[in-house]
This record gives structure tokens, sequence and C-alpha cells, in this order.
């Protein structure tokens, strides 16, 4: 049982894990998928070839978003449990050691010497690598790596988030398409910019805000590449 279930109180970090994830993934579905759409738009492409250009982008982009995030939170797995490896060795060596050097720890953030050495060796009596995991590596449950749960995020809020720019294709008149595409992407942008900032307790109009810029500034260079390409071509 972690701490927060202890805890009567809620915290918000405990989300960030998922958060993350879920929110990049969206975020990435909406843009390159509609950055894909209006740029073979903007090139004077029939309706058939946008839309399997924007199927095709979502697929690609789902598996390229669950590879990404397995490899690189893998990578953050395996530094950590490096790093646990290290601190198991050392504890079998020398206890004393890592007791004066855990107190080190609690001293530094104020704890009176003699109190922290307390604390130290209670802490290690009980679980003495979860102690210097948590206290010297900063490796706690909230923070801890789960490729699989961010692997699995990232490809289905991808998955999501392509999905509404790809609707707009469908139900949308071929002369029509880029204007319509670029705003409702943007007003997609917005709310999952809001969406995120409520669950993770940041600020929404910031977040919003943020996520709306890149978001368009994505959408004008890709429709300006497809202008230039459709014109040369």
């Amino acid at each position: 049982m972690t701490r927060l279930h202890l805890h009567p109180e809620r915290h918000l970090v405990s989300r960030i894990g998922w958060l993350r994830a879920a929110v990049l993934g969206a975020n990435d579905g909406i843009v390159s998928t509609a950055s894909l759409i209006i740029g073979v738009a903007a090139a004077a492409a029939k309706p058939a070839d946008i839309l399997i250009a924007g199927v095709a982008g979502l697929v690609a982009g789902a598996m390229s978003m669950a590879a990404g995030e397995y490899v690189s939170v893998s990578s953050q797995s395996d530094t950590e449990q490096a790093d646990l490896a290290r601190e198991r060795a050392e504890l079998a060596g020398d206890v004393e050691a890592e007791v004066r050097e855990l107190a080190g720890i609690y001293a530094a953030r104020g704890v009176d010497p003699t109190i922290a050495e307390t604390v130290a060796r209670q802490l290690m009596a009980k679980d003495a690598l979860g102690a210097h995991a948590h206290d010297e590596l900063g490796i706690s449950d909230m923070t801890t790596a789960r490729p699989i749960q961010a692997a699995f995020t990232s490809a289905a809020t991808f998955t999501v988030g392509a999905a509404l720019p790809l609707l707009i294709v469908i139900m949308t008149p071929r002369n029509m398409l880029v204007a319509i595409e670029a705003v409702a992407s943007l007003l997609f942008l917005a709310l999952l910019g809001a969406v995120g900032a409520r669950a993770g307790g940041a600020p929404v109009v910031k977040a919003t805000l943020r996520v709306t810029f890149w978001g368009a500034l994505a959408m004008a260079l890709t429709a300006g590449i497809g202008m230039l390409v459709g014109t040369a071509v």
C-alpha cells in the first residue's frame, strides 16, 4: 500500500504517469493528423487521397507512439533497476555506511543529526532498499516507470485524437476542408488543453493557449508546404 492510500488527501501528482502519456498521445494525434490532412488538402489532392493519408497517419502514428513510449519509458525503468541493484549491493556491503548516508540526507533537510540517524535506522529496519530508493534515488510508487501503461495509454489516446480530424474530412465539403479542419482541430486542441489542465490541477488558460499555439503553427507550416508542393507538381 502506497503513502497516498494511507494519507486522507488526494494528490494530483499520482496522475503524472498516465496523464503525461494521455495528453501527449491525444495532442500528437490531433496535431499530426490534422497537419497531414491540411498539407495533403492544400496540395489539391482528391478527397479519397486525403482520407487515405489521414487513416495511414492514424495507424502509423498510434504504432509509433506505442513503440516510442515503450522504448523511452523502458530506458527509464532500466536505469531505475540499475540504480536499485547498485544500492542493494551497497546495503549488502556496508550497512552502517548506508545508515550514515541516509541520515545525512535527512540532516541536510533540517532534521537534527541525532534524530536523523534514529529515523534512518528505523526506516532501514523496515525496508532498507525502499528507504534509499525513495530518499536517495527519488524513486517511488507514484513516479516509477511503467512502460506498458505508457505505451497503451499513448497509443489509445493518439487514436482517439487522430479520429477527430478524420471525422472532419468525412463530414466537410472539399472546397471548405482546409479552413474547417484547421478551426475544428484548434478547438479540439483547446478542449484537450483545458481537460488536461483540470485533471492535473494546472492553470487552464495557460495550458489551452500552449497547445493551440503549437498546433496552429504545425498546421500552418504543413499547409504552406502542401501548397508549394501542389504548385510545383
